[in-house]
């Protein structure tokens, strides 16, 4: 899985990008009442122009990318100096409000995340093969304090159609997925888009404290 996900950035195979923020970011993040200056994680990046939005609208980001080809990309593509440095086998980039480490999201732990206080997650879940995602839901759960509110955006294919990444996760593989350990809350699903077939759901999440 990680060496296709680092060949589609090699042989720029990134459709997935968006060049623009995300509608259903936009549309419901404010709701989330995340307070400015909270630090919001992003896992599996990209160069998410997400995480500029974000930044613009008073939150530090920081965003964990395997791939070294699309965090040189999004600040070859922003504005400001560059600071890169080494932190617990993570390369480190800097750019304004927005700090991207280069490495496995699986290998960040809980010291690095000491200052997170939310999450966003556009793309990380659904590029997750299922014998992976339960691994990724407790990772993400053991990451951010009770209390932490995140987005998440979800992907649903047709009946029938398994392929991926993106993968299908369908609104109760969501539910199973966090439910232990978020407050889970369905806000909006798309409607199918024409072509593809493929319906987008967003979701808020909160995670619970240790009495929930």
């Amino acid at each position: 899985m990680a060496n296709e996900w680092l060949d589609r950035w090699r042989e720029g195979r990134i459709g997935f990008h968006l060049e623009r923020p995300h509608p259903m970011l936009v549309a419901h993040w404010p709701g989330l009442e995340v307070r400015p200056g909270t630090k919001v994680l992003v896992p599996l990046c990209g160069k998410s122009l997400d995480m500029r939005w974000l930044a613009g609208h008073d939150h530090p980001v920081l965003g964990i990318e395997l791939a070294p080809e699309a965090i040189e990309q999004f600040v070859a593509e922003g504005q400001g100096v560059v600071t890169r440095y080494h932190q617990a086998g993570f390369q480190i980039c800097r750019q304004g409000n927005v700090e991207l480490w280069q490495g496995d999201f699986f290998h960040f732990h809980i010291e690095q995340a000491a200052e997170i206080g939310a999450f966003y997650d556009r793309a990380s879940l659904i590029a997750l093969p299922p014998a992976t995602r339960q691994r990724y839901a407790f990772h993400l759960a053991q990451l951010v304090p009770p209390g932490s509110r995140g987005l998440l955006i979800s992907l649903e294919r047709e009946p029938g159609d398994e392929g991926g990444p993106p993968f299908s996760v369908p609104p109760d593989e969501v539910r199973e997925l966090f439910a232990p350990n978020f407050r889970v809350t369905l806000l909006a699903q798309g409607e199918p888009e024409a072509g593809s077939g493929f319906r987008e759901s967003v979701w808020a999440l909160v995670r619970r404290g240790p009495l929930e």
